[in-house]
């Protein structure tokens, strides 16, 4: 024997039946709070300095990197000579 019962209510509706916490005021207020942290963060954030630590010979070992990649990428590599 099957038994289906089929409720078509809100989430909110579901909470409020079910007796659970409305949540929402507090993820607004934490999202919130997230994003004005993030915002802080980045712009508070020094870029050039950031850059200069990942690729230390700036521009150039960017390119040279660059021409590194796609030289493998094409076969033209250091090990197919």
């Amino acid at each position: 024997m099957k038994v289906k019962i089929d409720i078509d209510c809100s989430p909110q509706e579901a909470r409020a039946f079910l007796g659970l916490p409305d949540v929402a005021p507090m993820q607004e207020a934490v999202l919130a709070e997230m994003q004005s942290r993030m915002k802080d963060a980045v712009a508070g954030a020094d870029m050039e300095g950031l850059l200069k630590t990942w690729l230390p010979a700036g521009v150039q070992g960017w390119d040279t990197m660059q021409k590194a990649f796609w030289a493998k990428a094409m076969g033209q590599g250091e090990d197919n000579k």
